[in-house]
């Protein structure tokens, strides 16, 4: 795996590169906002490691920049702000995690690995299509289309969202079942992201009219294309 870490703390630099000899991880390090960004467009990079407060241009930047672009490689936000507005802003700004500091380094590792697994290329098979009678989603090349038109604007964790979704029209799922399934570990029970993930693709898939995506209070969301899904 390679992993590009863009942080301008040397001792959180040679942390992190420590744990990442011993798990084989191929990483460079750059302590520069712009630097990184220079880095990850002449890199082919499994997964970003960005820090919020960054010289040059910052972190929360970068990430919308690099969103911006369409691309969708896996970032982790790492930073010393822990308040909900800045955790929310991460994640607007199309981070797919977020880790504050001080943290515990097999906590990001453990984090990295589950972030890694959820975008490892699938393998081909017959089931590589789902769909609705709208909504198309390839699973082998994470290709989206709806009415017939692609969606070239959502980040990984949307779009593993989104074909949960798809995958179980109707069903009701509670925050904690998706922060399992979608982001694959226990999220220390913050719940924000999955609201955050919800509002997103309600604005860049659905309508006020036709939301797709609906609350079901006191329980959760579910995915539905009938106009009247009890949305909230």
């Amino acid at each position: 795996m390679k992993i590009l870490v863009i942080e301008d703390n040397e001792s959180v630099c040679a942390m992190i590169e420590m744990f990442f000899s011993k798990e084989g991880i191929e990483g460079r390090f750059v302590n520069d906002g712009l630097e990184g960004y220079e880095a990850y467009k002449s890199g082919d990079w499994d997964l970003m490691i960005v820090d919020w407060m960054l010289p040059g241009i910052d972190g929360v930047t970068l990430c919308r920049k690099i969103r911006q672009e369409g691309s969708d490689i896996p970032i982790i936000m790492l930073t010393a702000k822990d308040s909900e507005s800045d955790q929310v802003l991460g994640l607007e700004m199309g981070a797919d995690d977020y880790v504050t500091k001080p943290f515990s380094p097999l906590a990001l590792m453990a984090r990295i690995k589950a972030v890694a697994r959820r975008y490892q290329k699938q393998k081909p098979d017959e089931s590589s299509d789902v769909g609705t009678s709208r909504l198309k989603i390839n699973k082998e090349t994470r290709e989206v289309s709806l009415d017939g038109k692609p969606v070239t604007n959502l980040t990984p964790k949307e779009f593993d969202l989104l074909l949960l979704f798809a995958q179980h029209p109707r069903q009701v799922f509670t925050r904690e079942q998706l922060l399992e399934r979608v982001w694959g570990y226990q999220f220390y029970g913050d719940e924000r992201t999955v609201d955050v993930h919800i509002k997103r693709l309600r604005k860049k898939l659905g309508t006020a009219e036709q939301p797709f995506f609906h609350t079901v209070w006191g329980v959760g969301y579910k995915f539905d294309e009938c106009v009247d899904g009890h949305e909230g």
